[in-house]
């Protein structure tokens, strides 16, 4: 039956053609911000999962800041560390020079003394930022931020990396190397030996922590990189898909408005009944 009231093959046709235009809006809309889940009225769940991910990594960015800091702090103490051992081995052989009787024990002591000095002024030198893992005053050492762990329910706790000094001011006693005399020189051996095994193994402290932190924040990259990954393979458009849907959309719409203007066109004919 048709009707001049009614027009229901036109009603039809603007559904369609407003289905359509909707559609291809938010293609549009895709393509332009290149975001398929742009807010949650895309998709709730999907959406409320991508920005639990993005607090995770602005967390974690913290975090490798804090990893690089660590790091280069126990780099520094390292480095002094490992001086300081070089200068021992060197005081060493001052010490064994003055086992003998026929050498200058005072010029051997002013060379000793220097090499003291030297040590006392690489502990006190070897800070960053203020924080020296090797005088008594860093004795507490320093805390990292290495993690934040989330549980299953969603609970987040902070994980760190605790490295300790190893306070070479106290440890090391550098009075005990006396090269006044050959008596002197010869009871000071077993001292020497003391100082620079002590030495290294504040060094090898030092140097294992520096590993771990390196190993760590290496570690808080990768899952920054998969957890961006992962964030994007949620939200992001696919903008091969989404440029083939584009161009199927247009010609849809195209086709809509045309059997749109034809709808429109039907209650004309009913003219023709009536000549």
């Amino acid at each position: 039956m048709s009707s001049i009231l009614t027009n229901s093959s036109a009603l039809v046709a603007l559904q369609t053609l407003s289905s359509i235009s909707k559609n291809l809006d938010k293609t549009q809309d895709m393509i332009s911000t290149g975001l398929e889940i742009g807010s949650a009225k895309d998709s709730s769940a999907i959406w409320a999962i991508s920005k639990v991910m993005e607090s995770d990594v602005a967390g974690f960015r913290a975090v490798s800041d804090s990893l690089s800091l660590g790091e280069s702090t126990v780099a520094v103490g390292l480095a002094g560390a490992e001086q300081i051992v070089d200068i021992l081995n060197e005081m060493k052989q001052k010490v064994v020079a003055g086992t003998s009787g026929n050498v200058d024990h005072a010029k051997i002591t002013a060379d000793v003394d220097e090499l003291k000095n030297q040590i006392t002024s690489i502990i006190q030198a070897s800070q960053f930022n203020g924080s020296n893992l090797l005088n008594t005053a860093g004795n507490a050492g320093i805390t990292v931020l290495s993690s934040l762990d989330r549980d299953a329910s969603g609970s987040v706790t902070a994980a760190s990396i605790t490295v300790a000094s190893v306070d070479f001011e106290t440890n090391l006693d550098l009075a005990t190397v006396d090269v006044s005399s050959e008596t002197a020189a010869d009871a000071s051996l077993d001292d020497i030996e003391t100082l620079i095994q002590t030495a290294v193994d504040g060094a090898a402290a030092l140097g294992a922590s520096a590993s771990r932190i390196e190993d760590q924040n290496e570690f808080v990259g990768k899952v920054m990189d998969a957890m961006k990954i992962g964030i994007s393979a949620l939200v992001d458009t696919d903008m091969e898909e989404a440029s083939a849907q584009l161009s199927a959309l247009q010609t849809q719409q195209q086709l809509a408005v045309q059997a749109l203007s034809i709808a429109n066109q039907a209650p004309q004919t009913i003219l023709t009944l009536f000549q």
